[in-house]
């Protein structure tokens, strides 16, 4: 039985071109979620007036891998600690966000964000939010796979490509061959 998990942690081309790359993980989809507009326009989610955070929705097997396996690569592939912002991404729609389709899958990022903020791995506050998935729209068909179909793209090889690197040698046994 397949699950879905939808998760914000900065420009979608980044967090997509890591996922995509998952054992486990069958389909990865961007889009935007929890905002108060109906089917935003790319434009529209950057002006931040939307609501929405840029995301990536998540469909894995839970006998590959575990929504924890999922949420400590996605710990390690974003900064959870700084509000609105990833790198010099800033906004509302570059939030981290992990936003859920059960109340199990809530518990489960709580757990982990606890044990986060337990362990001093971070120096300042996790930030995360953890909400149920609300108002999700796909993105346009150009965001799909931008990274795969454009990796010569200079904010591909300045940010999305050292994450996907970081992601291999990081969890290297969780890496698609």
């Amino acid at each position: 039985m397949m699950e879905t998990i939808t998760l914000g942690g900065g420009c979608f081309w980044c967090t997509e071109a890591v996922f995509v790359d998952v054992k486990g993980i069958t389909n990865v989809e961007s889009g935007y979620s929890n905002g108060h507009v109906v089917r935003p326009t790319y434009e529209q989610v950057c002006t931040g007036d939307t609501g929405h955070n840029e995301v990536v929705k998540l469909v894995f097997d839970p006998a590959q891998i575990s929504l924890r396996e999922i949420l400590e690569i996605f710990f390690v592939i974003h900064d959870p600690t700084t509000l609105n912002r990833q790198g010099n991404d800033s906004g509302t729609q570059y939030r981290s966000g992990i936003y859920y389709a059960t109340p199990e899958q809530a518990a489960v990022a709580q757990a982990v964000i606890e044990e986060m903020r337990g362990s001093g791995v971070y120096g300042s506050a996790v930030v995360t939010e953890v909400t149920p998935l609300a108002n999700y729209s796909v993105a346009e068909d150009y965001h799909q796979d931008f990274f795969a179909r454009n990796p010569h793209q200079g904010y591909c090889m300045a940010v999305a490509a050292p994450k996907v690197a970081k992601f291999r040698k990081t969890f290297a046994r969780l890496s698609k061959p």
